[in-house]
């Protein structure tokens, strides 16, 4: 039986680009969201979701990060990196200097700022649920429209692309993590995920914490926050190491972090993707 994996749709998405290179044979199940997405999950109506977590150019995806802290104990078992290129897409019968808005998810219209700015400086930029939906409001809209996703959609949904690789850097590229109920066994070229904060505020904790990773020669390859919902200037860090949780010295900096830190929470450990293009 086929793998079931929930995606943000609809068809056309650069997410259900992730989730078919990453499991060409997979049924997918397309939702409205990334948060339904994980809830599919949860519910048994997929067994696994994709969901991106970060861009080179627009950085960290909130909502991902948002969902991994504070709403599912779903575990991080794998990742994929995606190139992205982007096009601008219309009905046939539009001419592009009477564009008057132009539809796309906010990281699409972030890393399109540039090209915008110059050859639609006066159209109005609105934000869709994603680069797929973004097509569909364009085509419907009552005014002059175009949209920004991917060739895919564009070939699905048989508009006019106006133009390719609109994209403001080259090396534009997407991360996308694949959740389930849990993550995965030790590979030898592995990632952990985690997330932490502090009861307090005292000069060095951070720096502390962190030093539990690199006294065991633990590589650390990211480190950003989130607010922890609980007031101005407290913070959640999340981190991404090399290792496997269950690997010895990993063990046993998180069991040293533990005593450190108000929470900490294990995101998951997943074979790495070594790309090029983040």
């Amino acid at each position: 039986m086929a793998k079931r994996i929930a995606y943000l749709g609809p068809k056309g998405t650069y997410t259900e680009e992730a989730a078919t290179r990453y499991d060409p044979e997979a049924s997918l199940v397309s939702c409205s969201t990334i948060t339904s997405s994980a809830q599919a999950v949860v519910s048994g109506e997929a067994d696994e979701a994709v969901l991106p977590i970060e861009n080179s150019l627009g950085g960290a995806v909130a909502e991902t990060l948002d969902l991994l802290i504070h709403q599912s104990e779903l575990q991080i078992r794998g990742e994929i990196v995606l190139p992205i290129h982007h096009c601008i897409m219309a009905k046939h019968d539009t001419n592009p200097a009477d564009v008057t808005v132009v539809y796309s998810h906010t990281q699409s219209l972030a890393q399109c700022r540039s090209y915008l700015a110059k050859n639609y400086p006066n159209a109005r930029l609105v934000a869709s649920l994603s680069n797929s939906a973004a097509v569909g409001e364009m085509q419907t809209s009552e005014d002059t429209a175009a949209a920004i996703a991917g060739r895919r959609a564009a070939e699905l949904y048989k508009t006019n692309i106006l133009d390719l690789d609109i994209e403001d850097n080259p090396s534009n590229a997407t991360r996308f993590v694949i959740m389930a109920h849990t993550d995965s066994q030790p590979t030898g070229t592995d990632k952990t995920s985690l997330c932490f904060d502090f009861d307090s505020d005292a000069p060095g904790t951070l720096v502390i914490a962190l030093g539990e990773f690199s006294n065991r020669g633990i590589n650390l390859n990211k480190i950003e926050s989130r607010p922890t919902r609980m007031g101005l200037g407290r913070y959640i860090f999340m981190v991404d190491i090399d290792g496997h949780r269950q690997d010895a010295k990993v063990a046993d900096a998180l069991d040293a972090l533990r005593g450190l830190a108000s929470m900490l929470k294990v995101l998951g450990s997943y074979p790495r993707e070594v790309s090029s293009s983040i």
